[in-house]
């Protein structure tokens, strides 16, 4: 079993110098790619990640991860059995996908991105729903050649993105989830106070937005020696390597505080790659982190700290010193502004409280789709009837609307993982505020406290654990949208006095 581990983790070592290659192929043709190059780029990441397929799904690759697992008992570190066991789900779902078959897939997924981009800056999503429509089938023929797959094919887009969680789950989570968010609104809604708001569109220069960005990543704990800031259309965070984590963001210049949430959630995810222990690397098993996990401790450093009122008490003089042309607003100003409550078209500059109902939208967008309810000429008028009967906004046109996320261009079922993400890190703020005095750190900046309260606890066995395991074994109980909904109800009685 040595020997063969030994041979294993030698050709996975040579995958991970494909992958190394691939993310910074990825991260340029999401960022700074020229027009004109995207479709050879495109050609040539196609090109070696089907090189990287074939590695992975070599004949001796199959048998070595085939004889390992039937012989798991034999193997002395657990790291390597919960190696094998994950390579082993892996060959299951790719053992019938064939290299022209894989390089079909990507070429898909690549002219799918640059269909989107071309849609989105036409506003007409008639150009995008060809290719979007392949995607669908794509993914589908995919899934019906595993032999261990799930019945309901939406049910194994959901179990690749969060271990465990199927429709059967979600559909009573979302439902109590959508429930809680609704009443909470109505109050809101009957609350008499008014929240200023006149100065958020106020329009700031990119350069002075940059130099915020960077103060506020160092200042969470980012460190920029083993990472770098770029802008992309649709902000993302990239592990290149264990030394390389890296953040993009959107500048606009009259919504600074878009890019502002937005540098603080991408960071969030950076932080959590940063922190990964170094024996996950050094066994493989580094980028096991399930969606929702890595969507709950961004989403945490974006709101739970970002918009918290000690967060933005320590941030509000270096925000007044960088944006003069703040200077007229105040702190409890700023801090309400962050928190508004208000139903919006774009769900990455959506409030805490509605942000969820954007993803039951998606949520029930793709179990239509994936189950063959509608058809793919339908999309913009269901998404512009759900999002009129859930937040009571009319869409003006499809960039604003079914185009505005790039998630789609690859497939379904991430979505769900940003509300499932919210959820986890209210549930585990409750034991952090008995372990440590969490408010008083963020008000003084120490984010080492925090930080390494985070590592020891959320991030140290997330590559190991599945979701259902690891926030159980975190919080001692199973996921549930109970803690969240307190969060918000405590917090936005508070903001808006009801």
């Amino acid at each position: 079993m040595e020997e063969k581990l030994k041979e294993l983790k030698t050709n996975l070592s040579l995958m991970r110098t494909y992958r190394h290659a691939l993310g910074i192929m990825n991260f340029d043709f999401e960022t700074i790619v020229p027009e004109k190059a995207r479709e050879e780029e495109a050609d040539t990441i196609n090109y070696f990640s089907n090189e990287y397929f074939k590695l992975a799904n070599s004949d001796r690759m199959k048998e070595l991860i085939v004889e390992l697992y039937k012989n798991k008992e034999n193997i002395k570190d657990p790291l390597d059995v919960s190696l094998v066991e994950k390579l082993y789900e892996s060959y299951m779902k790719n053992k019938n996908i064939t290299p022209e078959f894989d390089l079909k897939m990507s070429k898909i997924f690549s002219e799918s991105y640059n269909t989107w981009l071309k849609a989105k800056e036409a506003k007409d999503y008639n150009l995008f729903k060809d290719i979007f429509k392949k995607v669908i089938d794509i993914e589908e023929e995919a899934i019906n050649l595993r032999e261990d797959k799930l019945d309901n094919i939406y049910d194994n887009l959901l179990n690749d993105c969060e271990k465990g969680l199927i429709q059967e789950d979600l559909d009573p989570f979302f439902l109590e989830l959508k429930e809680g968010l609704i009443e909470l609104i109505n109050k809101i809604k009957s609350s008499k106070h008014v929240i200023r708001n006149d100065f958020l569109n106020r329009k700031v220069p990119i350069y002075k937005q940059e130099l915020f960005s960077k103060y506020l990543l160092e200042l969470n704990g980012y460190d920029f020696s083993k990472g770098v800031l770029s802008t992309t259309e649709h902000p993302f965070t990239s592990e290149i390597s264990r030394n390389d984590s890296r953040v993009t963001t959107h500048y606009y210049e009259d919504m600074v505080l878009s890019n502002i949430y937005s540098v603080i959630h991408e960071g969030g995810h950076a932080i959590f790659m940063q922190n990964e222990r170094d024996i996950d690397h050094d066994h493989f098993i580094n980028d096991y982190v399930s969606n929702g996990m890595h969507e709950s401790v961004s989403r945490f450093y974006e709101n739970i700290v970002g918009r918290s009122k000690e967060y933005v008490h320590l941030i509000y003089p270096k925000f007044i010193e960088t944006f003069d042309e703040f200077r007229d607003v105040s702190e409890e100003e700023l801090y309400e502004a962050v928190n508004i409550v208000n139903p919006s078209l774009i769900r990455t500059e959506a409030d805490e409280v509605t942000y969820g109902l954007h993803i039951i939208i998606r949520y029930e967008m793709e179990k239509l789709l994936a189950n063959h309810k509608i058809g793919i000429d339908e999309v913009p008028n269901m998404w512009n009837k759900l999002y009129k009967d859930y937040l009571g906004v009319d869409v003006p046109n499809d960039a604003l609307g079914v185009l505005q996320d790039v998630h789609w261009t690859g497939g379904f079922g991430y979505f769900p993982s940003y509300a499932i993400g919210n959820c986890y890190n209210a549930m585990y703020l409750k034991r952090m505020e008995k372990e440590i005095p969490f408010k008083e750190c963020v008000k003084k900046g120490d984010f080492k406290t925090i930080n390494d309260w985070m590592k020891n606890n959320v991030f140290i066995h997330a590559n190991v654990l599945s979701p259902k395991e690891w926030i159980k074994e975190l919080t001692g109980e199973s996921l549930s949208p109970k803690a969240f909904l307190e969060y918000l109800n405590n917090k936005y009685k508070e903001i808006y006095k009801f």
